[in-house]
């Protein structure tokens, strides 16, 4: 009995998906679909190319404030590799301790410019991407865009759900094929 209701849905599932496609084709003249590069429109516009030479300085400034403690632990590294041999059991030992506090500190301090770097990523672009999809809508309106695929995520920022809307047309359907049993 399950089993005849299962099957019985599937083949309705099917005529349904079909009816669908059949209303879905003819209304295909009608859609219209764009695409864009996210990427580009974020980082090209003016606010973005601001956005990105003032991301592009503080990430060169923090590269440059750790190229010393990076060197200076390669350094350490080095000494500790050719002079090991020649020195007494505590001052290796210590030797070895200061490397892994300094790398500790170093790992800390990166973590914490990674930290820094994506809350004013975020604080810069924030702003930028909230008008862009302010501007996405009216544009997909004013040029009547059924959807907006973003070529870079595959994601769609834009869609105009009325015209891609099926659940009324759907319930219609399923209405009437119910009420034939």
């Amino acid at each position: 009995m399950v089993g005849k209701r299962i099957m019985l849905l599937g083949v309705l599932c099917f005529c349904m998906s079909l009816w669908l496609f059949q209303a879905g084709a003819a209304k295909a003249a009608e859609t219209k679909i764009g695409v864009m590069n996210g990427q580009k429109v974020i980082w090209t516009c003016a606010a973005g190319a601001k956005a990105k030479v003032k991301l592009e300085e503080k990430m060169k400034g923090l590269q440059e404030k750790f190229k010393a403690e990076e060197q200076a632990l390669v350094d350490l590294q080095n000494e500790i590799e050719k002079k090991s041999s020649a020195w007494s059991k505590e001052k290796k030992d210590q030797k070895v301790q200061d490397f892994n506090k300094k790398r500790r500190d170093l790992q800390t301090k990166q973590e914490e410019a990674r930290t820094e770097m994506n809350q004013l990523k975020e604080s810069e672009l924030g702003p930028i991407i909230k008008a862009i999809q302010t501007e996405l809508e009216k544009f997909g309106k004013e040029h009547g865009y059924t959807v907006i695929l973003d070529s870079t995520t595959g994601a769609v920022p834009y869609f105009d759900q009325e015209a891609v809307e099926v659940s009324e047309a759907l319930i219609k359907e399923l209405d009437k094929s119910m009420a034939k049993k």
